[in-house]
């Protein structure tokens, strides 16, 4: 047999099976106790009936006498008296019956079913001064009792059916009931699609086991859809960071292999490749350690040197373009919970962009605030508009100022926003039409 799937019907099947077998063992338990008081009751109203014949019998020359009868409360006991064989006091009886009543006239006292007849004969000597002189036989039909216990055995079964019946409806509806968050979970679940991120179950007020599932279920995809979208946004982000650098470096070598060239021309030909080959290394290195940080923020640093240490790697930029790069000598000594080298990438793109757009001048400063410290890149460009203060941070978008040639970090202020967020911190630009100015916090140590 093909194993049930359901759990409804598989707990279902569990709940009616022990139903069952615990109505079964109540109902079996019940008729054979009905049977065994029945039993007894026939028993005993033998037994007794007979005794108390025995008392009012009197006997008269070694012989019992009829006497009185006592009275028969439930009138279906018949009573034979032998004197020996003979048959002083005998009822209308089925012969066989009376042949049976016969034969108890000897013998032990004892009890006997006739079958054919549904009755049964309880046999009580009767004995003077140490003598037997004769035997009282009391009989019963046994029809009411057995009709008694088909009455119970019907009535039980009935009973049990009932009970049975109630009890399986009342436990489907509780197992459809219990089991419908996850009925409907099931079911929106397989209306979603993978471009779906942003559906839940919307189990915001767990009551029970089953929506506590559901409620953990949507922190869990809430987890699965932050890590979809980090890698989405790191694939859009290499692409775009990547892009430029390799059509760069396919331009200067196309360029190169177009005709032969002198050996100075060679020579600043890989120069120009191998700056390009530097710069792919530095944004795949920047991309990696982004991950890296996003898993495991640590380290420390210290906040000076990393502002001169990337001031040092954007100087060739700044010298290119005529811009003076300044890191403020009055600088607080200062430590950020970020290690040097990340502390570094995340200022280079900013230190970068404002040495692209500035006229003539860039600073950088340092202050620590509410264990925070705040690297500020301010410049005489044409600063940011409000409009565009965080849409600049999306990949692949820049701002509408203008732009200055020449070699590129490539690293971008997403990338930049995105690492300062994987430690806690953040970047942001003020919006600002007297010249550039962005905020670097990062946590202090």
């Amino acid at each position: 047999m093909r194993p049930i799937r359901s759990v409804r019907t598989r707990l279902l099947l569990v709940v009616v099976t022990a139903v069952t077998l615990a109505l079964t063992a109540a109902t079996i338990g019940f008729n054979l106790l009905i049977a065994s008081s029945t039993d007894g009751t026939e028993t005993s109203t033998l037994r007794q009936r007979a005794h108390d014949e025995r008392e009012l019998m009197r006997i008269v020359n070694g012989a019992p006498a009829p006497t009185e009868r006592a009275s028969d409360p439930l009138g279906d006991t018949r009573i034979w008296i032998f004197a020996g064989n003979k048959a002083i006091e005998a009822p209308r009886a089925h012969p066989t019956t009376a042949l049976v009543a016969r034969m108890l006239a000897h013998g032990p006292s004892r009890f006997v079913t006739i079958s054919s007849t549904d009755e049964r004969l309880f046999s009580l000597p009767i004995v003077d001064q140490g003598r037997r002189v004769g035997t009282i036989v009391t009989g019963i039909s046994l029809s009411p009792y057995e009709q008694t216990r088909r009455s119970a055995l019907v009535a039980s079964l009935a009973f049990a059916a009932t009970v049975l019946g109630i009890a399986v409806a009342a436990a489907a509806w509780l197992l459809r009931s219990a089991l419908r968050p996850v009925a409907t979970m099931t079911q929106q679940a397989e209306t979603w699609s993978e471009q779906d991120l942003d559906r839940r179950f919307g189990f915001d007020d767990p009551h029970d086991e089953l929506t506590r599932l559901g409620f953990t279920l949507d922190r869990l995809l809430d987890r699965i859809a932050a890590s979809l979208r980090h890698e989405r946004r790191f694939s859009a982000e290499l692409s775009h960071e990547l892009r430029t650098p390799l059509a760069k470096l396919t331009a200067e070598t196309e360029l190169a292999l177009r005709r032969p060239r002198t050996s100075d021309e060679y020579r600043r030909a890989l120069g120009e490749i191998h700056d390009h080959a530097l710069q792919l290394a530095r944004i795949v290195d920047a991309l990696l350690a982004a991950a890296r940080q996003e898993a495991s923020p640590l380290g420390i640093a210290d906040a000076v040197a990393v502002a001169r240490a990337a001031a040092d790697v954007c100087q060739p930029l700044a010298d290119d373009l005529g811009v003076e790069l300044d890191v403020a000598e009055d600088a607080p000594t200062v430590r950020v919970g970020v290690d040097p080298d990340l502390a570094e990438r995340i200022l280079h793109p900013v230190l970068d962009n404002a040495c692209r757009y500035a006229r003539a001048h860039v600073q950088v400063s340092l202050a620590r605030s509410d264990g925070v410290v705040v690297f500020s890149v301010s410049d005489d460009g044409p600063g940011v508009g409000a409009d565009e203060a965080e849409s600049i941070f999306e990949p692949a978008t820049r701002g509408e100022a203008g732009r200055r040639t020449g070699p590129s970090a490539g690293l971008g202020l997403a990338l930049a926003r995105r690492l300062a967020r994987s430690a806690s911190g953040d970047v942001e630009a003020e919006p600002s039409a007297a010249g550039g100015r962005f905020s670097i916090r990062l946590p202090a140590a």
